[in-house]
C-alpha cells in the first residue's frame, strides 16, 4: 500500500498543481465601458494621472484571477475622426492605467473602436501588445478578430470572444484589414465551435442592445440563448450604458448589460451606476455568478455600494 504522502503527491500532480488544493477557484471579474476621452480624458491630463480612473477600485479588482472589460474605442495619437460628434480616442499614456489595474482581456468589438480609422486602431493593437493586455473582437485582419483568446489559470482553459452589431458591415467582412467581429449568428456560432476545442469554458462578450435601457429585449434575449445553446458558458453584454438583467439560461449565464464602468455620464440616476460580474469556477465549471453594484464619483471614478 502506498503511504499518504506518496498518495497526496500523486493527486497532486494528477491536478498539474504541485501542493495546491484539487478544488481551488478560479475568480473572473467583468466590468462593463471603460471611456478614457473626453471628460474622462481630461482630467487625467489635468492631473498628470493615467491610473486616475480607477484608483478608487483597483484594490477590489486585483482580486480576480482574470480581469475583462470593454475599451470605448480606440488609444493611440493618429488617425483622422470618421464618427460622429461622439467621437472618442483616448490618449496614448491612458495604457498606464490599464495595465496597473491589471486588465487581462479587452473587448474592441464595439461602436467605437473605429472613431478614428483604422489608424488609430492599429495604433490601439500595437500599444495593447506592448503592454501584454489581450484583446478580442477587433484584429489586424478577419481571422484574428474572430480568433479566440484563451487564457489559463490555475490548469483551467477559458476561451473569450466578442462581437457588435453596432459598427458599418464594411469594416467586419473577410476581406477587412483591420476588422471587427460583427454579431452575426452564422459567424459567433462557428467561433464558438473551434473555442470550445482550445478551452474548458468559452465566454462571449456583446456590445449591442438599446442605450439606456434597463431591461433587455427579445432580440438580445434570442441571441443569447442561440449562443448558451451553441456551447457558451457566459455571455456578457455591454452598450446600454445602464445595468441589465441577469439571467440563468439552461447551464450557461448572460449578464445582458454590467452599464458603465469608466465613462463621463453622471447625467442620470441610472447611468451614475453600474455592476461588476464575479464568477467562480470550479473544477472547470461555473459555480456562481454574482454581481457587485458600483457607483461613480464627480470624476467618474468606479468606486463599490454597500447595501
Amino acid at each position: 500500500m502506498k503511504s499518504g504522502l506518496t498518495l497526496l503527491l500523486l493527486a497532486s500532480y494528477v491536478a498539474g498543481w504541485w501542493g495546491a488544493p484539487l478544488d481551488q477557484s478560479v475568480e473572473l471579474l467583468f466590468v462593463g465601458d471603460i471611456m478614457l476621452s473626453r471628460g474622462v480624458g481630461r482630467i487625467m491630463a489635468e492631473k498628470g494621472d493615467w491610473e486616475y480612473p480607477f484608483a478608487e477600485i483597483k484594490s477590489t479588482l486585483a482580486e480576480a484571477d482574470l480581469l475583462i472589460g470593454n475599451l470605448e474605442g480606440p488609444i493611440g495619437d493618429s488617425g483622422v475622426k470618421v464618427g460622429s460628434i461622439y467621437s472618442f480616442r483616448a490618449d496614448p499614456r491612458a495604457v498606464a492605467g490599464l495595465t496597473s489595474t491589471g486588465f487581462d482581456v479587452l473587448s474592441l468589438a464595439n461602436n467605437h473602436i473605429w472613431d478614428y480609422g483604422r489608424e488609430a486602431l492599429a495604433d490601439t493593437f500595437l500599444l495593447l501588445d506592448q503592454a501584454g493586455v489581450g484583446y478580442i473582437g477587433a484584429g489586424v485582419d478577419y481571422e484574428q478578430a474572430h480568433r479566440a483568446v484563451v487564457e489559463e489559470v490555475k490548469g483551467t482553459k477559458i476561451a473569450f470572444l466578442s462581437y457588435t452589431d453596432l459598427i458599418p458591415a464594411s469594416v467586419t467582412q473577410v476581406i477587412s484589414k483591420p476588422a471587427v467581429a460583427y454579431l452575426d449568428l452564422k459567424q459567433v456560432v462557428p467561433d464558438i465551435v473551434k473555442a470550445e476545442e482550445l478551452a474548458d469554458l468559452t465566454v462571449v462578450l456583446l456590445h449591442w442592445g438599446e442605450e439606456y435601457k434597463t431591461k433587455h429585449n427579445e432580440k438580445q434575449e434570442a441571441i443569447a440563448h442561440a449562443l448558451i445553446d451553441a456551447g457558451a458558458d457566459l455571455v456578457v453584454g455591454h452598450h446600454p450604458h445602464v445595468a441589465q438583467e441577469i439571467e440563468q439560461y439552461k447551464d450557461g449565464y448572460i449578464a445582458y448589460s454590467l452599464g458603465n464602468f469608466v465613462f463621463d455620464q453622471n447625467f442620470s440616476t441610472d447611468t451614475r451606476s453600474g455592476l461588476i460580474l464575479k464568477v467562480a469556477v470550479k473544477n472547470k465549471k461555473i459555480e456562481t455568478v454574482e454581481s457587485q453594484k458600483i457607483k461613480f464619483t464627480q470624476t467618474y471614478q468606479p468606486t463599490l455600494v454597500y447595501e
